[in-house]
């Protein structure tokens, strides 16, 4: 039986320990969690412990709640009740906005040390959880590719999916990413943002927010919103704000997700970037190719050796770096190249634009600009550029930024069905077109059996593993637009030449 007043003493202790709260907070705090607890009174009590996130307690907290009729035992209600208990220890935001810029005038980098260490503690960042993932690199001829199998997100029960059919619609927040989410409590069909804080930022008078991903899929993933509910465009303004944003934090990446369906992200109505403190994949890709622009005698450009198609352009001089990537993306709208299937429109619908990332280089800006065309065809009804059917069973989802970047986010199913292709590995079984539950591996199976002769316990983890990996690679493949042989280069030089 959880002994509450222990556990509200437990996460006090945490609160404070993790500066969410101070001592002066300690009363008031006890009695907010008293509050929504439904306990009539708080003991005192001396904690000594350390933890690293309050899951632990939250668990507990949950249970009792749960027990006490307090909530239904569903994954939506504990998580949704789990961020209200968090609120009862958490800064207001105008102190995480006071705290963030002190922290700050020592260095960007303690600024953001301390508020990722925030959000974890608050368990905005569900740590626990993220921890669960399953990750690896797979060696590939363009470097160490990374590769998730996503299992941070809990499945939805079947009685919260019922819950929020009974809801009445809402608009408010307009979608995830707006600023009015900060303190949102949620319901049955949107996530509770309670202990959600935001970090203001000035883009050339313009208001934009920082904030961390909820479920971080890489070390700081940052999200860099708009104050404005607009939707997704690439432009000489995002080019800026993304110099802008390196400025603030030169540590970190950012990028943003290409403005069309089907190759941009998953919210395309609000306009947003993401970065964070991570070396990808693409990051160390080196330049195969020189290009020259007469005009940008500053910017040294080239193409890099990477699955997908693109030209990274780098240089001191930030006006010049920006006048050029605007410049070559308003040649990539209108581009066309029959020979390398590549069409600017199909009855009036635009299909080029570009997924642009940003990074520092010592002294130097650099950006990546990756080339996408979304156009669909017989063969490929969910896209040209896109996961074609034969790689389906592995990703069938978009390619967006992080993806781009030499980062594979794969579908929790993999887990079981994984290892359900390994036990039959193991059997030597020669076709599995006949298991339901794998069946769609079949045509991938007999390659790998046919690849490996000698399949035994303790290798076949690392071969499926090294397999998914190439799968991912066969992916940025098809997504690129001017494929990696030599008629695809020579259609990429192309493009080049009509740029200049």
């Amino acid at each position: 039986m959880v002994d509450i007043q222990h556990e509200i003493a437990r996460l006090l202790n945490f609160a404070e320990q993790e500066l969410l709260i101070t001592p002066e907070d300690v009363v008031y705090s006890a009695n907010r969690l008293l509050d929504v607890l439904a306990v009539e009174s708080y003991r005192p009590e001396k904690i000594k412990e350390t933890l690293e996130t309050p899951t632990p307690i939250l668990l507990n907290m949950l249970d009792y709640a749960a027990g006490k009729g307090l909530i239904e035992n569903t994954a939506n209600e504990r998580d949704r009740f789990d961020t209200r208990i968090m609120d009862c220890v958490m800064p207001r935001p105008s102190e995480v906005v006071h705290r963030f810029w002190s922290l700050y005038r020592n260095s960007p980098k303690e600024a953001t040390d301390g508020y990722y260490r925030m959000n974890i503690a608050s368990n905005y960042i569900r740590k626990a959880r993220i921890d669960e993932n399953i990750a690896w690199k797979t060696a590939t001829e363009y470097g160490d590719l990374d590769v998730t199998i996503n299992l941070s997100k809990p499945e939805k029960d079947p009685r919260d999916i019922a819950k929020a059919k009974r809801m009445k619609s809402s608009t408010y927040p307009k979608c995830l990413l707006c600023r009015e989410n900060e303190g949102y409590a949620g319901r049955a069909n949107y996530p509770a943002r309670e202990t959600h804080r935001l970090i203001p930022l000035d883009f050339g008078g313009h208001e934009w927010f920082l904030q961390y991903s909820p479920y971080t899929y890489y070390n700081e993933h940052c999200i860099i919103l708009n104050g404005e509910h607009i939707p997704m465009k690439i432009s000489r303004e995002t080019f800026e704000n993304l110099i802008t944003f390196l400025r603030f934090f030169p540590h970190y990446f950012a990028g943003s997700n290409a403005d069309l369906p089907i190759v941009g992200g998953s919210i395309l109505s609000h306009d947003h970037y993401q970065g964070g403190r991570c070396t990808f994949a693409m990051e160390r890709a080196s330049v195969e190719k020189a290009y020259a622009f007469a005009d940008f005698p500053a910017v040294k450009a080239g193409r890099v050796k990477w699955p997908m198609s693109a030209l990274r352009l780098t240089s001191e001089d930030p006006k010049q770096l920006v006048a050029l990537a605007e410049k070559i993306l308003a040649a990539w709208r209108t581009y066309s190249d029959a020979s390398a299937e590549v069409l600017a429109e199909t009855d009036g619908t635009p299909h080029n634009t570009i997924t642009p990332i940003a990074r520092k280089r010592g002294s130097a800006f650099e950006f990546d600009l990756v080339l996408r065309n979304n156009r669909t065809t017989a063969e490929h009804p969910l896209g040209l550029f896109h996961p074609h059917a034969e790689v389906h069973h592995i990703k069938k989802e978009n390619i967006g930024l992080i993806e781009v970047l030499g980062l594979a986010i794969l579908p929790a199913r993999l887990k079981d069905e994984m290892l359900q292709v390994r036990a039959e590995l193991l059997k030597g079984t020669e076709d599995i077109s006949g298991i339901e539950a794998i069946a769609k591996h079949a045509d991938w199976y007999k390659k790998v059996k046919e690849s490996h002769a000698d399949i035994a316990a303790p290798s076949v983890e690392g071969i499926l593993k090294d397999e998914i990996g190439h799968v991912f690679l066969e992916v940025l493949t098809h997504a690129g637009v001017f494929k990696r042989d030599a008629a695809g280069m020579a259609a990429f030089d192309r493009f080049i030449g009509s740029v200049q």
